[in-house]
């Protein structure tokens, strides 16, 4: 019985920060599909990896907010529809509702036939940045989680190998926690430059953060 009191105060308490939070009301007010549009947002005007003419890809891109932010991006003005200066690529296995501009794939990107769309999309171009908001279902055991987590990035930063151009750039979620160190390590011997980044959209009781990889060594 304490165990289930505990977990209706938990919820009960995420309920409450989420109708309050600011980001989910600016969401709202701003069209995007999630306050997570904020992270980004602060991630690219901090280090501006998004920018008119550019090729990015969202990986793991459902529900869109990512998508929404990158395509205004390129837009005259920030528009959310009509003319586009660049290109959006999405993947993701869930379905997600079209964003106006961007190109979705549904699938798996390990897989050959979603390889294949992605590769003939692209048409002999390179990636300038590659973005991911992916996170595993969290099962509340670290060592598991923190397994899973790492796996995702791993498949990340292995994509961005493959597709992005020399001075690209590679944006993941990461937790502080177990493999967290790893995973730094990972991005170093990757990438000319690394940033390890905790937007002030992201909420400070969360051990959610993003690592930033620049430059392919």
């Amino acid at each position: 019985m304490k165990v289930k009191t505990q977990s209706k105060k938990v919820n009960k308490s995420w309920l409450n920060d989420h109708v309050n939070d600011p980001y989910v009301k600016l969401a709202q007010k701003d069209g995007y599909r999630a306050r997570a549009a904020y992270k980004l947002k602060e991630i690219n005007e901090t280090l501006n990896l998004i920018r008119p003419g550019m090729v990015v890809v969202d990986l793991g891109s459902a529900p869109g907010a990512w998508s929404q932010y990158t395509r205004r991006c390129m837009a005259p003005q920030g528009a959310a529809v009509g003319e586009l200066d660049g290109t959006v690529i999405a993947l993701d296995i869930l379905p997600m509702a079209s964003v106006e501009g961007v190109h979705f794939i549904q699938g798996d990107f390990r897989e050959p036939e979603v390889a294949t769309q992605l590769i003939d999309y692209l048409a002999g171009r390179s990636v300038d940045t590659v973005i991911s908001d992916m996170a595993p279902n969290l099962s509340g055991i670290e060592s598991a989680d923190a397994a899973r987590m790492t796996h995702l990035v791993e498949l990340a930063v292995e994509f961005a190998v493959g597709h992005l151009s020399p001075q690209g750039a590679l944006v993941v979620k990461v937790f502080h926690g177990s493999g967290y160190s790893q995973l730094v390590k990972l991005f170093k011997e990757t990438f000319l430059v690394v940033k390890p980044i905790k937007p002030k959209s992201s909420r400070s009781n969360s051990s959610e953060n993003f690592i930033v990889g620049i430059g392919l060594k």
